[in-house]
């Protein structure tokens, strides 16, 4: 039964919790590092490590997303970002980059954005991306998917991304035709992933659309500003291990029809990516962590795609400054800080190590404990 506690005279409210409320507990049993796989296989895609980047321009170009591939995880484009509106955005994002703490940033991200979406470099972008050698997937927003499918479809993904801030299966409107999720995805014969969601009833109804994987969270960090916004605050922990509990009730539903789960929010170091897999997930969705490798193609920069929104922007911007390192050792090590952000996978199968699971389906049985 979950925590609910009374905040007022006829008002409730469910208690969640953040990563950073809870910690792993190690079991009797630990085990050779080396003996640990990070592999996780999504539809026929197999990845080495659990790790999906998070569709925003400021950390994933076409080369950073086939990088990210070549080293294991998942580079996802976003078919609505800078590289679908310019033949090469390269100087918009130096002269980003140079914004630093500019209050004029979130005005200027308005600005470049506003220039419309050509399908002609969708479908350059994906055969750069192919050309590259491994998964294709790129993002789109649910408001755009009927539109901009039939470019992205012909072009040739082998991984369909539906993000939003907040994506539900029954989305109401009296203007517009809503996009029926359970439709679209019957009718494609590639994987898709939806996103994201916060709780088990939502999680369980987007397993229901026939999609492939769901995303749960709605990407927040210290630079989101959608409780600021929208009031909208999302406890990961709690998320991650709803929508875990709703996998397995679909589970059962179904005989067997398993969907992957890809936390994307309040995730930093390697702590945190152990934590949100002890959760319950099957991989992360990293942003702000990428922005930090030599490989970003903003130089350090860092916003959420919906802090280019044309009237409600929903995110801060930031420079962080130098990068920590190429993409391969902020991936993988030699650390020479011990604050988490380098050798992110390596910290994960350090831990997996210690608490004795040798995969990923292992590990999320590891045991919690509630400690703030």
């Amino acid at each position: 039964m979950r925590d609910v506690v009374e905040i007022g005279l006829g008002k409730t409210a469910q208690r969640g919790y953040h990563l950073d409320d809870i910690a792993i507990v190690p079991s009797r049993r630990t085990r050779d590092v080396d003996d640990v796989s990070t592999t996780w296989q999504l539809d026929a895609y197999q990845f080495g490590i659990p790790c999906v980047g998070h569709p925003s321009d400021a950390t994933m170009s076409p080369a950073s997303a086939v990088r990210l591939g070549q080293l294991g995880g998942l580079g996802v484009l976003n078919v609505e970002g800078l590289w679908t509106r310019y033949e090469n955005p390269t100087k918009i994002l130096e002269e980003l980059s140079g914004l630093g703490e500019d209050a004029r940033a979130t005005k200027r991200l308005q600005e470049v954005y506003a220039e419309p979406i050509r399908p002609d470099l969708i479908a350059e972008r994906v055969r750069e991306l192919r050309a590259g050698g491994g998964t294709v997937a790129v993002r789109v927003s649910p408001q755009h998917t009927l539109a901009l499918a039939p470019v992205i479809l012909d072009a040739g993904v082998d991984i369909l991304v539906i993000q939003g801030t907040i994506v539900s299966a029954e989305h109401v409107s009296t203007t517009d035709e809503p996009l029926n999720l359970k439709e679209f995805i019957a009718d494609l014969d590639l994987p898709v992933i939806v996103g994201g969601c916060t709780d088990y009833k939502t999680a369980l109804h987007l397993m229901r659309t026939g999609a492939a994987g769901v995303i749960v969270g709605i990407g927040g960090d210290g630079w989101s500003t959608t409780e600021s916004v929208l009031g909208i605050r999302v406890p990961m922990a709690t998320a991650i291990a709803d929508a875990a509990a709703a996998r397995r009730d679909y589970l059962d539903e179904t005989g067997g029809r398993y969907v992957h789960l890809i936390a994307d929010g309040d995730i930093q170091t390697s702590g945190d990516i152990a934590k949100a897999l002890g959760c319950g997930a099957d991989a992360v969705m990293l942003g702000e962590p990428l922005s930090l490798c030599a490989e970003a193609p903003a130089g350090g920069a860092w916003w959420h795609s919906a802090a280019s929104h044309p009237s409600l922007p929903r995110g801060a911007f930031e420079v962080a400054g130098e990068p920590l390192g190429e993409m391969e050792r902020l991936l993988f090590g030699p650390a020479d800080e011990p604050d988490g952000q380098l050798n992110l996978f390596g910290g994960l199968r350090r831990a997996m190590a210690k608490c004795g699971y040798r995969d990923l389906k292992e590990f999320q049985k590891v045991g919690l404990v509630l400690d703030r």
